[in-house]
């Protein structure tokens, strides 16, 4: 039986209890109130690293990246620090959860069966599409090391398996991922970009060559613009790194 490829990696009520009755004692020595002991360990954890992360997530939509701080995450989590120190153990750790999430939801499977053109093209357009919708923190995990970080190393672990198995040498391999997520965290980008990003307003006359060609500017396919730029500099960029093989 062969290994499991890094790509198939990459897939994969209340205790109740009653209140101990108070002893039969003369009404004069029972106390005002009585306070009952509240049961012991709750029968699941309040906190989780899925529900730190997706909390994570949400509060760095709202609010930016600035918001991210442990103190700010217990607040909207409605949980001391402390709780969610028991869970994770620093801004490091949790930056990793945050980013394993991500890199867990790009889509690798094209490189189990598909030519490795089609693969990467897949691949690209996924990796795309989730920081496209994350794009505060691009920044952050761009420059973020993939240290003890599972899902990330087995996305990446996947990548790297295709490379491989389409020719190309381990040693130039991390150098086209790389080149590929510069042009992939730009594209992200330019989804977001207002559809008036390139109008040159009053100063069209300026650069008459440049208006006219934004006036122009078509996509086959009806892709919208951002999707147009995409598809054309992806290609370009698979066409080039495949021409460096021969």
């Amino acid at each position: 039986m062969t290994s499991p490829t890094g790509v198939q990696l990459a897939w994969e009520a209340a205790v109740n209890q009653k209140p101990v009755p108070l002893e039969t004692v003369p009404s004069r020595a029972i106390p005002a109130r009585t306070v009952r002991r509240r049961a012991g360990r709750p029968p699941r954890a309040l906190l989780g690293p899925a529900q730190i992360t997706q909390a994570a997530l949400k509060l760095v939509s709202r609010d930016g990246y600035k918001a991210l701080t442990m103190s700010g995450l217990a607040k909207s989590l409605n949980v001391a620090p402390s709780a969610l120190y028991n869970h994770v153990g620093s801004k490091q750790e949790l930056l990793l959860l945050v980013e394993d999430s991500l890199m867990g939801r790009v889509d690798v499977s094209a490189f189990l069966d598909q030519p490795w053109e089609q693969a990467v093209s897949i691949w690209a357009h996924s990796y795309r599409n989730v920081f496209s919708s994350h794009l505060p923190l691009i920044p952050v995990i761009a420059l973020l090391p993939v240290t003890n970080a599972p899902q990330t190393l087995l996305m990446y672990e996947a990548v790297t398996e295709g490379f491989l198995q389409a020719g190309w040498p381990s040693e130039r391999i991390i150098d086209a991922i790389v080149a590929l997520e510069s042009f992939i965290y730009g594209s992200a980008y330019d989804v977001n970009a207002p559809d008036d990003i390139f109008a040159p307003g009053d100063l069209g006359g300026t650069a008459p060559h440049f208006t006219s060609a934004v006036a122009r500017r078509s996509n086959t396919d009806q892709l919208n613009d951002a999707d147009g730029a995409f598809s054309l500099g992806l290609a370009a960029m698979i066409a080039g790194l495949a021409a460096t093989l021969s």
